[in-house]
Parts: C-alpha cells; structure tokens; sequence
C-alpha cells in the first residue's frame, strides 16, 4: 500500500526482455529484495539493486494496463517505497493497482498552478468524483471537475517541481488509480441486488 506522496523522481536506465532498471537514491536507503516500490503508481517488486538502482520485471498485463510500456530510457518517473505501519498518511490509500492510462488533453497555467485536464478510460469515469481521490502516475490528487471521460487537476509549484508532471505534455499518457473505497462501495451494491 502507498499513500501517492512521491518520494523522488528516478530515471529509466533501461528496458530489457520485460526488466525496467531505474537510477534512484533516496528509495534506495533501506531497499531489500522483493520490497515493492510503485514506479508511476504501478506496484512493481524488487528483483535486483545496487548503490545507483535497481530493477523490476513487467509482467504483460503490467503494459496493457499502464503507460510503463512506453517509457524509454532517460524517462523520469515517480517513485515510493510502500509504506510502512509508523508512517503518516500524508496522501490517500493507494494501492499501486493502476485501473489505466489516460491522456493529458489540456495544460492550462492558473496563478502559480498548472489545470491538466485528463481523458479517462471508460471502465474509471462512474469512480471520479468532484472534490474526490485520484492517483495519476502515482501522485495523490484531488479531481477539480469532472465532465463525461474528462477530468480536471490542480498541480500545485511544489508538486509540479517535485515529480515527473513537469515532464509531461498534451498527448502524454498517465497512469490512474481511482479511490479503492469507490470501488468496494460498487461491489457491495452489486451483490447486494443480484
């Protein structure tokens, strides 16, 4: 479990017969193999490290569903260790699970922020909420408006600075998470009237 609050921003070293090498520092200060590490708000599992990164395998399933699939070298992607029982929860619960991709379709400066608009698959649009959770490439954020399969954010300076959505441009995809809790209220629902 992750909270979206992005610890630092890595660089893909590489991409080989489905193994993702990365260059961090800070994920790296208490790493140990099979620790998971979301990368762009995918939980992937520690397969091997050293003092400049480490690496990760990815399963297909893994480049249907999320964006990683067109990360090359060079690419900046966010990064957070999972987290552990002592931490505060500084962002919303995040599982790491990406439901999909969705394209930037609008960068718009607001004061000091950015308003990124975002399409969004089809199978995500009943979980987005106004005033709701929603991790895109792993970052916890809160849905500004919502209208149809488009959504809006507020990127603040500091997260702008700090994560990878500097990076980003109108096309780019972003991997999405709805909020888990909307999921399991659907869930609930459905069996309830079957």
């Amino acid at each position: 479990m992750f909270t979206g609050i992005v610890e630092e921003v890595g660089q893909v070293v590489s991409l080989q017969d489905y193994r993702f090498t990365i260059a961090a520092r800070k994920t790296l200060s208490d790493v140990k193999l099979g620790d998971s590490i979301a990368v762009n708000g995918a939980c992937l599992t520690v397969v091997q490290f050293d003092a400049a990164g480490f690496a990760v395998d990815l399963a297909p399933e893994t480049l249907r569903r999320t964006s990683l699939g067109q990360a090359a070298p060079g690419s900046a992607v966010n990064l957070e260790r999972a987290l552990s029982a002592s931490d505060r929860m500084g962002g919303h619960i995040v599982q790491g699970h990406v439901d999909g991709a969705g394209a930037i379709t609008a960068l718009t400066p607001e004061a000091d922020c950015y308003i990124m608009e975002i399409e969004a698959p089809d199978n995500l649009t009943p979980y987005i909420v106004e005033k709701g959770f929603i991790a895109v490439d792993g970052i916890s954020l809160t849905v500004v408006q919502k209208a149809l399969q488009r959504f809006t954010i507020s990127v603040i300076p500091f997260t702008m600075q700090n994560t990878n959505l500097s990076e980003k441009s109108v096309g780019d995809l972003v991997n999405l998470e709805a909020d888990i809790l909307a999921k399991y209220v659907e869930s609930l629902l459905e069996s309830r009237f079957r």
